[in-house]
């Protein structure tokens, strides 16, 4: 049965590969640092007998500690779905991002390790990647996953996507009118009629990535001219196209606008080039009290069992072998350390276009 975290569980390491025999010749005197770096080491082991010896040295652990801020109705069901196939407890821990990275830190400051595996947003961890509390990991199923968007350093991997997308009220716009291009969408006769999300930054910058500097730049400058409402919240935005407050949000996410539809609100979404992808990923903890069940886990949820059972649920995959079928366009991914890195700039020239213009 999946349950909540207790009390911090005992360090096991019994994936005996190469890298420890140099660890087991080590003095009585340094055991933090042995256990420091063994989880990077079997993260990265290749060998034929791979899976085999990482399902026998999970089974001795026994269990993993997840924290996610993927909802229940779809985290749960994929620990009890890992569960039933390994025998392995989840231990589930779900809480906002920020609040999740700031429990990780927290426990970090203070050397009080807990969790093996985090599920989140990208932004989220790269920020622990950058603290080095992540670390680099193999799976066979990464050869499954859009090369875009891998990141140089691997300390996480995509699991799934979220897409922005253009979304409308059926009862006001009709579909027909929507621009193909976000460049039509400069057309003065969409003036008091178009929304964005508050703090969509990183999306202008991969947008205009993808549009090309002079023409991207050029384009946001003629949004701006027609004063888009600003919402914050995805899930808001949407709502309210379906209450009619909004007749068309230029950076809605595709789920819950499928979410809208499902439960009868009249909103309808095209996928109006260029399409931006938002990644959320898996990372490995560089000090995984239970390492072996973290790899195990992070191969179930990279595999088509796992993909195919995120498909679902209503998530979007990131795995190629996985064909949702609507996701049938072409789409840019956003580059998440590169956003991270160039983000105050990016923020400031989005404040200076929509919020603080005059």
């Amino acid at each position: 049965m999946i349950r909540k975290i207790g009390t911090q569980w005992r360090r096991t390491y019994p994936f005996a590969i190469a890298a420890f025999a140099a660890i087991a010749s080590m003095t009585p005197a340094a055991p933090a640092l042995a256990q420091a770096q063994a989880a990077p080491a079997l993260y990265m082991y290749r060998g034929a007998d791979r899976n085999q010896k990482l399902i026998d040295a999970a089974k001795k652990e026994g269990e993993v500690t997840w924290y996610t801020t993927m909802a229940p109705t779809e985290s749960r069901p994929l620990a009890a779905a890992f569960e039933k196939k390994y025998g392995i407890k989840v231990a589930l821990w779900r809480a906002p991002g920020e609040q999740m990275l700031q429990r990780i830190i927290t426990e970090a400051q203070a050397r009080h390790y807990t969790f093996d595996i985090i599920e989140s947003d990208s932004n989220q961890t790269e920020k622990l990647a950058r603290e080095n509390l992540t670390s680099e990991f193999y799976s066979p199923f990464i050869a499954d996953l859009p090369p875009s968007a891998i990141p140089p350093h691997r300390k996480w991997m995509p699991d799934r996507f979220n897409y922005i997308v253009t979304a409308f009220n059926t009862n006001k716009v009709k579909a027909a009118d929507i621009p193909k291009t976000y460049e039509g969408f400069a057309d003065p006769k969409w003036k008091d009629r178009l929304a964005l999300e508050a703090s969509d930054f990183i999306w202008m910058d991969t947008m205009i990535g993808a549009m090309g500097k002079d023409k991207g730049t050029a384009f946001f400058r003629q949004l701006a001219d027609l004063h888009p409402d600003l919402r914050k919240g995805h899930p808001l935005l949407v709502k309210l196209i379906g209450a009619g407050e909004v007749q068309v949000g230029l950076t809605a996410y595709l789920a819950n606008v499928e979410s809208g539809k499902a439960h009868g609100e009249p909103v309808d979404w095209a996928p109006v080039k260029p399409v931006i992808a938002v990644s959320f990923s898996i990372a490995l903890a560089t000090n995984a009290p239970h390492p072996n069940a973290a790899l195990l886990f992070s191969d179930f949820i990279l595999s088509p069992e796992g993909q195919g059972l995120l498909d679902t649920m209503g998530r979007f995959p990131a795995s190629t072998k996985i064909k949702n079928k609507l996701i049938n366009f072409p789409f840019t991914v956003v580059d998440v350390p590169g956003s991270l890195d160039i983000g105050g700039k990016k923020e400031k020239a989005w404040n200076d276009l929509f919020l603080d213009r005059k």
